[in-house]
């Protein structure tokens, strides 16, 4: 995976000029494809509309140098400490300049660009180059910009005097370029950013293609009008376009930009499964295709050479999924309201703290408690004050679920005159507008033993209240904790994210 950081991608790279003993030509192309994983994996998200700023504008100058000098613009004073092990940061921008309108049309990017970044992701590689972490910073979030001198008119700008505003992470890029993004991101988390690299999604209909399409696995059917996306249930193999739609999509099951970076990650380790089997790297020709269309676009700073990263593709050589590790920067507050930016996402910071002190010395990050769920509760993705439930019945039994229920923050109705007394005979049952169905995975949680009844409702409304009508068995209320980031961003292996492992977060 870690060939990503490959930058052959990059406009100036050329074939690698070593000794074949060391640098064996078959392992420097290996090398070269698999940076092209992680390169589509920034562009997969690159198209999204991420929500213009206004008076944001195209940050001036050409952007392959600004690319190059990103990191030797940066005053080494101040700066994180360097750590074990090697950190780069992978930026996608949503930039739409130079396509045509029937290209637009097709890929279904006619949205406002923003040229801020849409995918942002840092991508570590231990110091043994025997596991590599990838950690995805979601766009909205709400962090502090480094100190920088805004130009020009518009949303949290000023035009004299320097400025450490606050606003979301992904416009750090329009108020400043590659430079601003890589110095918020070292403040906002604490790590050293070695190397950095851009891209735009342009390339990333080509890469799925050449690599003869993408593997994914969906348990329910996924339909989204924003990006185009509409696929049954079941595992496919997807052209580029219809890949792009799937890594762009946000308004499915799971919504926002948690269940988008997890379809990415899901798609990046499938892509990786592939790359790393005979029908692409046991193809050299393949291989070169891949190099040369990534090539033309990523952009990286100038330390990236392809000698270093020839050395890293032999080091990282038959690394397994288990090996890799993707997560996403928990969050406790996904509609933190703020001046100005409007609904941002605000991190959960003990938690974030231990992420990323984690990745800045080199731990694994799929193997600590601390930034795990609450310990003795089930994270559920809904709050459950937001969920409506009636117990039938005034029987012990109907009581105690009532009591627990609302203890768990449930919203439990009265019961209604004329229930039954006492419980049923067989299991709890629970019954529910399938239409909200976020809403049932919250309550069947906290009720493991119950049987989830969907009945659609026979009117033009959807019925909001769950009826719960307990059994003889099925009646104990378990713990829950309303924690989105462990339901649907959580730390784990790439093994659990390939079609043959986990191919959706968990409920």
């Amino acid at each position: 995976m870690i060939s990503f950081s490959s930058f052959p991608c990059s406009r100036s790279s050329r074939p690698a000029r070593t000794p074949r003993r060391r640098h064996p030509r078959t392992r420097t192309r290996r090398t070269l494809a698999l940076v092209g994983t992680l390169c589509a994996a920034l562009t997969c998200g690159a198209a999204v509309n991420a929500g213009a700023v206004a008076g944001s504008a195209p940050v001036p100058g050409d952007p392959a140098n600004a690319a190059r000098t990103a990191l030797s613009a940066i005053p080494d004073k101040g700066r994180p400490a360097r750590g074990p092990g090697m950190n780069i940061l992978l930026v996608g921008l949503d930039r739409r300049a130079g396509l045509s309108q029937e290209t637009k049309d097709r890929l279904h990017v006619n949205g406002q660009q923003c040229d801020c970044t849409d995918v942002m992701m840092l991508l570590h590689v231990s110091a043994a180059r025997d596991r590599v972490s990838v950690v995805s910073i979601p766009r909205d979030s709400y962090v502090r910009f480094a100190a920088h001198r805004d130009t020009g008119e518009g949303v949290g700008k000023v035009t004299d005097g320097t400025s450490r505003h606050l606003g979301k992470i992904n416009s750090s890029y329009a108020h400043g370029g590659p430079t601003l993004t890589v110095r918020t991101v070292e403040q906002a988390t604490g790590v050293r950013v070695d190397h950095y690299a851009e891209t735009d999604f342009t390339g990333f209909v080509d890469t799925v293609d050449r690599l003869n399409g993408a593997r994914v696995c969906t348990n329910q059917p996924l339909r989204d009008k924003n990006s185009g996306l509409d696929l049954p249930r079941g595992t496919h193999i997807l052209n580029g376009m219809k890949s792009l739609r799937y890594v762009r999509a946000r308004h499915v099951d799971p919504p926002g930009d948690l269940g988008r970076v997890r379809r990415q990650q899901s798609m990046l380790a499938g892509m990786l499964t592939s790359l790393t089997g005979d029908k692409v790297a046991g193809n050299p020709v393949a291989l070169l295709r891949t190099a040369a269309a990534l090539r033309r676009s990523v952009r990286m700073d100038s330390g990236l050479t392809l000698g270093q990263v020839a050395r890293l593709g032999r080091e990282l050589h038959g690394l397994p999924a288990r090996r890799t590790e993707f997560a996403t920067v928990p969050v406790s507050d996904f509609d933190h309201r703020v001046p100005v930016w409007g609904s941002a996402l605000a991190w959960d910071e003990p938690r974030a703290r231990a992420l990323f002190a984690d990745l800045r010395e080199d731990r694994p990050v799929t193997a600590n408690p601390a930034t795990g769920p609450a310990p003795g509760a089930k994270p559920v993705a809904f709050a459950p004050e937001q969920v409506q439930v009636r117990v039938e019945g005034s029987g012990e039994v109907a009581r105690r679920m009532t009591q627990d229920l609302r203890d768990n923050g449930f919203r439990v109705l009265d019961a209604q005159r004329g229930g039954t007394a006492g419980p049923r005979g067989g299991r709890t049952e629970v019954t529910y507008d399938p239409y909200w169905a976020r809403q049932a995975a919250a309550l069947s949680a906290a009720l493991p033993g119950a049987v989830m009844r969907p009945v659609p409702s026979s009117g033009k409304e959807h019925q909001e209240v769950f009826t719960v009508r307990p059994g003889a068995e099925g009646t104990d209320v378990a713990d829950v904790d309303f924690d989105r980031s462990s339901v649907e961003g959580e730390p784990v292996t790439g093994d659990r994210l390939d079609c043959d492992g986990v191919a959706s977060p968990k409920r």
